[in-house]
């Protein structure tokens, strides 16, 4: 067991790091997702579908 670790450190910590930053990205996802942000990047002021993806936000308020 441990000479295989020892042959694939590099191949682990390489598969470690990638699992560690797509757990980053969903985090901020979600998080982005909960304050109300729009994930597109520019703002809904001239989206026409600004009325469909934001239904239940508007709800809320």
């Amino acid at each position: 067991m441990f000479k295989w670790i020892g042959e694939n450190w590099a191949t682990l910590v390489v598969g470690a790091v990638v699992i560690a930053l797509a757990a980053l990205a969903v985090i901020k996802l979600v998080r982005d997702k909960k304050a109300g942000k729009s994930s597109c990047g520019c703002g809904c002021a001239n989206c026409p579908m600004s009325g469909s993806c934001h239904k239940k936000a508007e709800g809320k308020k």
